[in-house]
């Protein structure tokens, strides 16, 4: 099971996310349809004995390369920094311990099982550690992983074991070392070959003494292969130990698993991985302790060894109340700006507009009011504009009313934690806004103060919305509630 862990923030205002991975196994039967690997076979042959000696050339990370080249210093200091996870796979699935195995990097190799290096960890084609270092003839590397508990009859997506390529590329004491290990020497591929019709015939012969170690002769034929219950797995994601930041929009809680005083602990799902989040319950949420968070979090993110739950990343999520509070600070912010004679030009109101400062206070950003030069007669944000505004000339227009009304759609996105037609492209919104009728959807589980004040604020008449002097104190009775 897939599992990661998000510590999450609950500030109560604000929710904080933290993942953190622990292990990636598949339990889903092998789709014989998978995607191609990037393996390619040495050579053509009637036999369907692809292998995983020919690799496409394709562009490695730093760690990747550092195994394959066997630069052991390079590839230590990479595990000391416990941020990275040497479990992480490359685009097709080869982790680190696969490229030093494939090139025969011995001292990489002890390095890497040492700190936890996942055995029996399988790329995209299916092809094991063991595998790679049988093709190419690694007897000592083929040592150690058989004595690390590497299983001699783990079939790659072809239904290969590791004595197939052993036997197909003329590895004879590596053959012999398997078969002493316990490698089967009559099991089928999914083809109905099996190693020893790989063999040339002095192996042949020399493999068909295992019978005296008391396997049988007798063709094994080829099984469908299930991962739940096996040592199998695969390498993990290589953007998970680089991600700090979480888009919270990205997270999908499932089901609360537990609930204690610190916080609540769910199942969810992150960017098609399973994956706990816990929820941590905050009130009061102050500069200092925003610092400290962001602090102390960080150093949770520790990928480098297979026994530790590492924090992937945090995320902040306003919650309804601290929604109240930035609304409060931008619906007063607003009432200023509207007392102003003449009022400020060409400042259109919208999230984008909004900062918010170390004490978590919203603010309007004058920096964002057009000059009079700058792209006279166009809207860049329709989704906030007055359905007038998208129809009328400037001049002919309450400015005060439609800056209600975009308002109103800001407190939509707080409440929501969306963002207003997001699907469309902004000519497909101002089109649709003005002429189709498109307005935002309230969502159940909404405060009905807040619906109430929301479709106040976003009439169609805009005589009859409210003034921003007038919504203040109701925000503020809100906010005391």
């Amino acid at each position: 099971m897939s599992v990661s862990l998000f510590l999450t923030l609950n500030v109560q205002s604000f929710h904080f996310f933290l993942i953190g991975y622990l292990k990636y196994t598949i339990f889903s039967k092998l789709d014989e349809k998978r995607k191609q690997s990037c393996l390619r076979p040495i050579q053509q042959t009637s036999d369907h004995l692809n292998t995983p000696l020919a690799f496409a050339s394709i562009p490695m990370d730093d760690i990747f390369t550092q195994c394959r080249e066997g630069n052991s210093v390079a590839v230590r200091l990479w595990l000391d920094n416990t941020e990275n996870d040497l479990n992480l796979g490359d685009d097709h699935g080869f982790s680190p311990l696969h490229w030093a195995c494939r090139e025969g990097r011995s001292g990489v190799v002890d390095m890497l099982i040492m700190r936890g290096a996942r055995i029996n960890v399988m790329n995209r084609g299916d092809d094991t550690p063991l595998h790679l270092a049988a093709s190419h003839g690694h007897r000592d590397i083929v040592a150690k992983l058989i004595q690390c508990k590497a299983d001699p009859n783990t079939v790659n997506e072809h239904g290969n074991t590791p004595l197939h390529y052993a036997c197909f590329w003329g590895q004879d004491e590596v053959a012999e070392d398997l078969v002493a290990s316990g490698a089967q020497v009559c099991m089928c591929n999914r083809y109905g070959q099996t190693p020893l019709d790989k063999a040339k015939p002095h192996l042949r012969q020399l493999l068909q003494g295992a019978e005296k170690m008391g396997q049988s002769l007798i063709k094994v034929p080829y099984k469908e292969t299930f991962w739940k219950g096996t040592m199998r797995t695969r390498p993990r994601n290589g953007t998970l130990n680089k991600q700090a930041g979480i888009d919270y929009k990205q997270l999908s809680l499932l089901a609360k698993i537990n609930e204690n005083q610190s916080g609540e602990l769910w199942q969810g799902r992150w960017q098609g991985d399973e994956i706990v989040v816990k929820v941590l319950q905050v009130r009061d949420w102050t500069t200092r302790k925003s610092r400290d968070f962001n602090e102390e979090h960080p150093k949770l993110r520790i990928f480098s060894h297979p026994n530790i739950l590492p924090v992937l990343g945090a995320s902040l999520v306003v919650d309804q109340s601290q929604a109240v509070k930035f609304a409060l600070d931008i619906a007063s912010g607003m009432a200023f700006l509207h007392t102003l004679e003449p009022m400020v030009s060409r400042l259109y109101l919208n999230s984008k507009h909004i900062m918010i400062d170390e004490d978590m206070t919203a603010r309007i950003s004058m920096a964002d009011a057009k000059f009079s030069f700058q792209c006279p007669g166009r809207m860049y944000s329709p989704a906030w504009m007055a359905p007038e505004a998208l129809q009328k000339k400037p001049e002919d227009i309450n400015r005060r009313s439609a800056d209600m009304w975009s308002f109103a759609v800001l407190l939509w996105e707080l409440v929501t934690r969306e963002v207003p037609f997001a699907d469309l492209s902004h000519m497909e919104i101002g089109m649709k806004v003005a002429l189709e009728g498109l307005r935002p959807t309230i969502p159940p589980g909404i405060s009905p103060h807040i619906c109430k004040l929301m479709r106040l604020c976003m009439n169609e008449d805009p005589a009859k919305r409210p003034k921003f002097d007038m919504i203040v104190p109701i925000l503020e009775k809100m906010q005391d509630k």
